[in-house]
């Protein structure tokens, strides 16, 4: 009876439209036969995986898709949650999750094998799949030099000349926290004052629309994630996109320092999880080379198990020489990094 009120809840979830864009995948009738996902990652990206997972291990994967809103369902459906695993994309979101009280922790020597301590949680909660670098776009034709830091972008050489996202956007909060990890909150103001004031414009759009300013010598250079150049190179629905590819090379900040900022994608297990041995299984498998090589070709990502292949494509842009400082601390800094953005006003733009 317990399985049918959770199977029903999914199903009332999906009917509700209270998350947009989302879909069900088949459900079985046996519990011990199923795992039941809550994914910000897109089908795509998933799907393949899954099904990977379901040829290896006979358990079929059921799968709730959606932009927004899925822990805070989790949290609303409580001990009926037929949620068994979330996977998500950037540490903001993987530490709400826990702070909301909707994920429990694993134990697993397999998953603690294949992910290193720097991308987890050090009470087991979330753990790292991939990671994605926050690197430098800078214009071929207008940028000479080929390294960078992060620390330079306040120097003013670079004034009007700088285009990115919204300081609020969690890929930016994510790299002003480990700004805030590495030299404190008082310097970390201080070198984002810096950049705002080197700023082409407000900050707008996404990551691809900065390096559409590029091309378009707006800017130039901007702020992205490493992946963006791969979905840009190979987008066949906006051919257009290869143009602005091929302007702009990618430059990885602090290479001979401390290493470039990465966020990460990754899971944790649901707190009222009804298939916690297959859900384990499947973060098992998720961690795996199998997996990880499957994630690193797919979406153009940085495999997180040490070994693990990049794609010849990502290889292409450069070495990435990862900074090892704990996701974790940079997820606790979060807050502190979103006051700093309306403290200094950074998605006002520059002075006039």
């Amino acid at each position: 009876m317990a399985s049918n009120m959770r199977m029903n809840s999914i199903c009332k979830f999906i009917g509700s439209g209270v998350v947009a864009g989302a879909m069900l995948l088949p459900v079985t009738a046996s519990a011990e036969e199923v795992v039941n996902i809550y994914s910000y990652r897109q089908p795509e990206l998933i799907n393949p995986l899954l099904d990977a997972f379901e040829k290896k291990t006979g358990v079929k994967a059921n799968v709730v898709f959606a932009k927004s809103g899925l822990a805070e369902r989790m949290k609303a459906e409580g001990a009926n949650s037929p949620a068994d695993v979330l996977l998500t994309v950037d540490i903001s979101r993987l530490q709400g999750a826990k702070e909301l009280g909707v994920t429990q922790a694993v134990d697993s020597d397999v998953i603690d094998g294949n992910v290193p301590a720097n991308l987890r949680d050090s009470e087991d909660h979330w753990f790292g799949l991939t990671t994605r670098a926050r690197v430098v776009y800078a214009s071929k034709d207008r940028v000479d030099q080929d390294s960078i830091t992060y620390e330079e972008l306040a120097d003013p050489k670079w004034k009007g000349r700088i285009c990115t996202r919204s300081g609020q956007h969690v890929y930016t909060l994510g790299l002003i926290s480990s700004m805030i990890v590495h030299h404190g909150e008082a310097e970390a103001e201080k070198w984002l004052e810096g950049v705002k004031e080197n700023l082409a414009r407000k900050p707008t759009g996404n990551d691809r629309a900065q390096v559409k300013s590029i091309y378009a010598g707006e800017c130039d250079i901007s702020l992205g994630n490493t992946y963006y150049m791969g979905k840009m190179e190979t987008n066949e629905k906006d051919p257009e996109q290869k143009d602005w590819a091929a302007s702009v090379r990618l430059l990885f900040p602090n290479s001979e320092g401390r290493g470039s900022h990465v966020n990460i994608s990754g899971m944790s297990l649901a707190k009222n999880a009804p298939n916690k041995d297959n859900a384990v299984k499947l973060m098992e498998f998720l961690s795996s080379a199998e997996a990880q090589a499957q994630y690193a070709a797919d979406n153009f990502e940085y495999p997180v198990l040490a070994g693990a292949e990049v794609s010849d494509r990502v290889k292409g842009w450069g070495t990435l020489k990862a900074d090892p400082v704990s996701i974790e601390e940079v997820g606790n800094a979060r807050r502190t990094a979103s006051e700093l953005v309306d403290k200094v006003g950074f998605d006002n733009g520059p002075s006039s």
